[in-house]
C-alpha cells in the first residue's frame, strides 16, 4: 500500500490499549508518540454512562502522549462511532515525536479532539473501570510512557469513583490486575490506596 493510502489514528485514552482497540476494529502496528499542540483533560463527553472520559483540546504550547495506530480507512466509521461527540482532524507529521528510534510511518494522521472541556462532576466522575483500561494500555509501552500519561493529563482533582465491582465503562476489562495500577494512581487521584484496592467481582 502506498504511503498516501495509509491512515493512522492517534489514540490517547482507551485506544492506547491493544485489547480495547480490538473491540472496535482492526488496527495494525502502533508507535508510541508525544503529540504537540494538544492538551489532554478529563471531561464529561456524554451523560450516557455516568462517567467522564479523557479528551484533548488544541493548545499550541502543550503536549500529550498516545499511540499512533494504523487503521484501514474503511474502518474509520467504526472508530468515528466509538468517538462520537469528538471532532476528527488531521495532524501534521512535525507534531509527533516518537518515544523510540523507529521512524514513524508515512501517511495521513488523525486525532479526535473537543472544543470545550466540561469538568467531571459527582454525577459523571472519573471511573476506575475506564482508567484501568487506559493504564494497562500505557504499561504495554513502558513505565516512562505511563508516567507521562499521568503527568500530561489535567483534572486529577476531579471526583473519582472506584466502580470496579459495578463497572460503568462499557468496554471494561475485569481481568486486569490492579495492584500495580493502584500504586501508580495513588499519588494523583482523590482516592486513598485502601479505596483503590477494591477489585473487580469474580
Amino acid at each position: 500500500m502506498s504511503a498516501s493510502n495509509r491512515h493512522f489514528i492517534l489514540g490517547y485514552g482507551s485506544l492506547i490499549s491493544s485489547e480495547s482497540r480490538s473491540k472496535t476494529g482492526e488496527t495494525g502496528h502502533v508507535w508510541p508518540v508525544k503529540l504537540h499542540g494538544f492538551e489532554r483533560h478529563w471531561s464529561v463527553m456524554s451523560d450516557c454512562f455516568g462517567m467522564s472520559s479523557v479528551a484533548v483540546i488544541k493548545a499550541p504550547e502543550k503536549y500529550c502522549n498516545g499511540v499512533l495506530a494504523e487503521v484501514p480507512f474503511e474502518q474509520f466509521p467504526l472508530f468515528d462511532e466509538r468517538e462520537r461527540g469528538y471532532h476528527r482532524a488531521m495532524i501534521a507529521p512535525e507534531q509527533l515525536m516518537p518515544y523510540q528510534e523507529e521512524p514513524l510511518p508515512e501517511g495521513t494522521y488523525w486525532v479526535y479532539y473537543t472544543d470545550n472541556i466540561v469538568e467531571p462532576s459527582p454525577n459523571s466522575p472519573i471511573v476506575l473501570s475506564y482508567l484501568d483500561v487506559i493504564l494497562s494500555g500505557c504499561l504495554e509501552h513502558g513505565d516512562a510512557f505511563t508516567k507521562d500519561f499521568l503527568m500530561l493529563t489535567k483534572g486529577w482533582t476531579s471526583p473519582l469513583l472506584n466502580d470496579r465491582q459495578t463497572p460503568r465503562y462499557p468496554r471494561v476489562q475485569p481481568d486486569i490486575s490492579t495492584g500495580r495500577l493502584n500504586v501508580l494512581l495513588a499519588p494523583v487521584t482523590t482516592l486513598s490506596l485502601k479505596e483503590l484496592s477494591v477489585t473487580y467481582e469474580p
